[in-house]
């Protein structure tokens, strides 16, 4: 150090830092109950490491003051100078990462902290923390008691080692009137309950009267079961205890290499993809987080999982996981188990395989996509809209040696009706997934064709009209041609069935993009428009099918006069328009409302106009 320079130390804003805690660490002042509780579970863990076969407990009471009490290893006053004086620093570490107190290098995977500030978010619900403590390592040891305060003073003193006839430690709060909630009895045993449920040791809470509750005990996958259906119905009752639902099914999950264990449970309504569950997490029997849906791939949005694991890293605030390799090695690995399951419910349990696809065939169909063993498997039994209705693709496909698979639902709906009178097996692939999911049915039904459907496999199955027919209606034709051929659609004259659908309107939405682009570079100029010329495409024009069956164009085909010709013939094409179900483009809105303009103008004008299928009207 030269001359010039001095050395300087941060002083630190005590009450600043349990602010940050409060706002920004931490996502409630619940979690001061956790890092007491995490707290005692090391200590407990260090002297056990020690002392192999050491008793291991914590009591919580409540009342006017809060305490935990844990028979721990303790702390001596070098320990207390040493740890609890230091902002941040752990009394699991020393200052070169080594654990402290001889023989715990044993117990360091197992303990719950790593960041050695879990006291100080006591101070989120007390402005005073009295430490007692009691060290198991020396006999001789007198007792410490630590106590500080959130302005940063802190005491120190000795006691005789007969104020604590134990080795242990216990922390006491003084809570807040602002933070009272948190420390209400009732509230206590609630969040002692919710974060220590699954620890190892065992954790009571004894309220102001004396009375005591158990709040932990071991998870039913950990636990002996009469038989394999008692296991089951003990996984099930703990699912309802936990998350209120009764599961479709539940799927236990163990991986030894990564100390996981737990249960996925098969959500028993069907949920959005976007909706991913929030898994319940537990770190060495303390609970990490609710809410973790990186836990599980994004396609296993239907199960809700309650894991133990000992190998995942918790983020700092220890509220959520860390993401790191081994996070991903153990997301792949719990995606394969819940994989696993499913593929083995087609050989295993029909019935249930059944009822699992009925509830949640979408995320089935998404895991399928890029699973070939899975797809082989469960593709027969999925279910698609298609011309013959809800039905599987095994069963549609024996009566439709051919699939036609539609590129839009707006697209099957317009052409379904026709399509099924005429015979042809149409599917609807306009839903997610389901489209790539039908092209891949012949890798598993060898002599099944799946093709996409085009308008002009529809047209060819249409009946052709009497010759005669056609010649009668030429002129009316020809008008409507003219006309609607602006909007780059034919128009043809075809028998079909049913007779109620006076039009169908057969369009793809690459012609439709075609003839966007087409307008947009009209209305454009200099670089923008040369741009989408660039992009022009050779695509099938739309058609326009009247049905000669129909009695409104029956009507319509001998209308002689053009300028009703032409009304009619709008009129006709923006009915199937709607029909199409598919959104209106503005100058399609405007076709719509000109056409029935002019047809209400047209029957004001000529109201005695007689109709081929009716006697003319006599007005009066």
């Amino acid at each position: 150090m030269s001359p010039s320079e001095t050395a300087h130390t941060f002083q630190v804003d005590l009450r600043g830092l349990v602010d940050l805690l409060s706002h920004h660490l931490y996502s409630s002042p619940r979690v001061y109950l956790r890092e007491l509780l995490q707290n005692a579970v090391d200590a407990i863990t260090a002297r056990q490491a020690v002392t192999p076969g050491a008793p291991g407990s914590i009591t919580v009471r409540t009342g006017d003051t809060l305490t935990v009490t844990d028979t721990g290893i303790g702390l001596t006053e070098a320990d207390v100078h040493r740890f609890l004086a230091t902002i941040g620093r752990s009394s699991k570490r020393t200052a070169d990462g080594a654990l402290d107190g001889a023989g715990l290098d044993a117990a360091r995977g197992e303990f719950i902290g790593q960041f050695g500030i879990g006291l100080l978010a006591c101070f989120v619900v007390a402005d005073e923390i009295t430490v007692l403590s009691r060290t198991a390592t020396d006999p001789s040891a007198p007792a410490v008691e630590w106590i500080g305060h959130s302005d940063g003073r802190y005491t120190i003193r000795t006691l005789p080692a007969s104020a604590v006839p134990e080795p242990g430690t216990t922390v006491r709060l003084t809570p807040r009137a602002d933070n009272a909630e948190w420390t209400s009895p009732e509230q206590v045993v609630s969040l002692a309950r919710h974060y220590g449920g699954l620890l190892r040791h065992e954790v009571t809470v004894v309220g102001p009267r004396g009375e005591a509750h158990r709040v932990n005990e071991a998870p039913p996958w950990e636990q002996s079961h009469r038989s394999p259906l008692a296991r089951r119905e003990a996984l099930t009752a703990y699912c309802r205890n936990l998350f209120d639902f009764t599961p479709l099914d539940t799927i236990e999950l163990d991986l030894p290499a990564a100390g996981l264990r737990g249960v996925a449970y098969v959500l028993p309504t069907a949920v959005s993809p976007a909706q991913r569950a929030g898994h319940r997490v537990h770190l060495k029997g303390m609970l990490l987080t609710d809410q973790a849906p990186e836990l599980l791939p994004e396609w296993a949005f239907f199960v809700r999982c309650v894991v133990d694991t000992t190998s995942l890293r918790p983020t700092a605030s220890r509220e959520a996981l860390y993401e790191d390799g081994t996070l991903s090695a153990v997301r792949d690995a719990l995606g394969d188990r819940i994989r696993d399951w499913l593929t083995g419910l087609a050989a295993s349990n029909p019935s249930l395989l059944h009822r699992f696809i009925d509830t949640h065939h979408l995320a089935v169909k998404a895991l399928a996509r890029y699973d070939d063993e899975l797809l082989r498997i469960v593709l027969p039994w999925l279910p698609f809209e298609t011309t013959d209705g809800n039905v599987t693709l095994e069963e549609f496909a024996r009566t439709h040696p051919t699939l036609l698979v539609t590129r839009s639902v707006e697209e099957f709906r317009q052409v379904a009706p026709i399509a099924s009178a005429a015979g042809l097996g149409v599917v609807n692939g306009g839903y997610t997934y389901d489209r790539d999911l039908v092209h891949r049915l012949p890798e598993i039904r060898p002599g099944t064709a799946v093709t996409d459907l085009d308008p002009a496999t529809v047209t060819a199955h249409l009946d052709a009209v009497d010759p005669t027919a056609e010649l009668r209606a030429a002129a009316f034709l020809g008008v409507a041609r003219e006309t609607i051929g602006v909007h780059d659609c034919d128009v043809v004259l075809r028998d079909f069935q049913p007779v109620t659908a006076p039009a169908l309107l057969l369009d793809n939405r690459d012609a439709r993009h075609e003839r966007t682009r087409s307008g947009l570079a009209a209305d454009s100029d200099g670089l923008w428009a040369d741009i989408l010329g660039s992009l022009r495409q050779e695509t099938p024009r739309a058609q326009l099918v009247l049905n000669h069956l129909n009695p409104l164009v029956r009507q319509a085909i001998t209308i002689t006069e053009r300028g009703l010709a032409v009304t009619t013939a709008e009129a006709l094409y923006g009915q199937a328009l709607l029909l199409s179900r598919r959104p209106l483009r503005a100058s399609e809105s405007a076709l719509l409302n000109r056409a029935f303009i002019g047809l209400l103008t047209h029957a004001m004008h000529h109201p005695g106009t007689a109709t081929p299928d009716s006697e003319p009207r006599k007005d009066i």
